[in-house]
């Protein structure tokens, strides 16, 4: 896997929450990811085509997604409702978008499906490559996230 391929998504998903979720995330130490079990509670997966294929997906702890959702919408949310699982369909729509835009100034063209979510304590998240998935968590004041990329060129 290269890192070429997986820098612009965990960069695009630092930028999307720092701009729109006024958050500050701290990475953690990446590692290769040997299961299908979601590092949070709720979490969107995105599949990704053309010069690369594979897909993306974000885990969100449940206070984590509740802070960024009360912060973009400024109403106090504590629980996985459906607005909150609308709102991590569109954050994970936005990373990839972003990192396609990062990726495109490379020369690498890429697609995107649909996001989909998926919510629920210990729930699977099954990534359409066959190769290795690389997860990055980051830490920040009210939780933790995780993006995993499983990508190949």
């Amino acid at each position: 896997m290269d890192v070429k391929l997986i820098n612009p998504f965990l960069e695009a998903g630092v930028s999307v929450l720092k701009t729109m979720a006024m958050i500050e995330p701290t990475p953690g130490r990446p590692f290769l990811k040997t299961d299908q079990s979601a590092k949070g509670d709720v979490s969107g997966i995105i599949g990704i085509t053309g010069d690369a294929q594979g897909s993306m997906s974000i885990s969100f702890s449940t206070s984590c997604i509740a802070t960024i959702v009360t912060n973009l919408f400024g109403s106090a949310v504590t629980e996985i409702n459906d607005e909150v699982k609308d709102a991590v369909g569109e954050l994970t729509n936005m990373i990839c978008g972003d990192a396609r835009r990062r990726l495109e100034s490379a020369g690498i063209s890429l697609q995107a499906g649909t996001p989909t979510v998926i919510s629920g304590t210990n729930h699977s998240i099954k990534h359409i490559n066959k190769g290795p998935c690389i997860a990055m968590p980051f830490e920040t004041p009210n939780g933790t996230f995780v993006i995993e990329i499983a990508v190949s060129g």
